[in-house]
């Protein structure tokens, strides 16, 4: 099939890779805008840009797809089959959601219509899902209410964000390449979604990171995984900050209050919260890179009774 691709982040990349190895003809691809990242503001490439000048692809970079009769004019000349979304981070219109003959699909990173939104992966972990998964989707013009063409499952366990997000890209792709064959020869059945068990992941924001041990240790060491490796879970630690990477959670009760250091040993560090305790295992401190408690206690003293905020 001849294909348009719009996508921006890691998880798309895998997909434009499928694409091109499974003999697809990528006429275009659109991302977003170049921008200034990190301390130094130099400005970096989105990933599926630089997988697309890899591959010697046509990139296009609109401010705003919605509304650029540019984009419009580009796709029409382009003329794709289909055009393949994946994390793009804009909404599309629908005079482009109805331009190819076979319409705009989506690799959506949840089951839907559970976690419908920006950021499917984190919120699968912090709500304590035993499954998520990818969902290819026939677009429409609401937020992820299009209706659903396949989907594939995979249990969430233990794992934090990338491990989740890797595996879900991995997913994503192979399901997609198994579906498009189907599209194009008409043997797909696509299912409406119930509206009425819809969820949402908003943006995941910096803030987002920061830990309160009044809630139990089993939601703190969810936002744990969830938020590696970004934003990361963190607590107030003197004058700076504590990033928490890693801990579990122990059973039985101590006194004491929320954020109180009640124990220091090479298993960890263990810290009061609502209803339970939370075992640190791995830290990071700013500046520093991450480390496991018992090495860190080998030159490092962390006091008994502590509160951390």
């Amino acid at each position: 099939m001849k294909v348009g691709f719009m996508g921006t982040p890691d998880f798309a990349v895998p997909v434009l890779e499928a694409l091109i190895s499974a003999g697809h003809q990528i006429c275009c691809v659109i991302t977003q805008p170049d921008r200034a990242r990190n301390r130094g503001k130099k400005v970096i490439f989105s990933p599926v840009k630089t997988a697309a000048v890899e591959h010697g692809i046509d990139v296009l970079q609109p401010e705003k797809i919605k509304g650029d009769e540019t984009v419009f004019r580009f796709l029409q000349e382009q003329n794709p089959d289909i055009i393949v979304v994946a994390a793009y981070g804009q909404i599309i219109p629908k005079s482009i959601l109805d331009l190819p003959k076979y319409g705009c699909v989506n690799v959506h990173a949840s089951l839907l219509p559970k976690l419908r939104g920006a950021s499917p992966i984190q919120h699968a972990i912090l709500q304590g899902e035993r499954e998520t998964g990818v969902t290819i989707m026939q677009m429409a013009e609401g937020l992820d209410t299009g209706d659903m063409i396949a989907k594939v499952r995979t249990e969430v366990g233990r794992k934090n964000g990338q491990e989740l997000h890797d595996e879900l890209a991995h997913l994503g792709a192979e399901l997609l390449t198994e579906t498009l064959p189907l599209i194009e020869a008409g043997k797909i059945a696509p299912e409406k979604q119930d509206d009425s068990m819809a969820t949402y992941a908003g943006l995941i924001t910096k803030g987002d990171g920061k830990i309160d041990f009044s809630r139990t240790p089993q939601e703190i060491e969810r936002q744990i995984r969830a938020f590696d490796p970004w934003p990361g879970a963190y607590c107030g630690y003197g004058d700076g900050q504590m990033k928490i990477w890693k801990a579990e959670c122990l059973d039985g009760e101590r006194k004491g209050v929320p954020g109180e250091i009640c124990g220091v040993s090479d298993e960890g560090i263990d810290i009061l919260c609502g209803g339970g305790i939370l075992r640190v295992e791995e830290i990071q401190l700013p500046g520093k890179k991450r480390i496991e408690v018992k090495a860190f206690l080998r030159g490092n003293f962390i006091e008994k009774g502590r509160i951390l905020g």
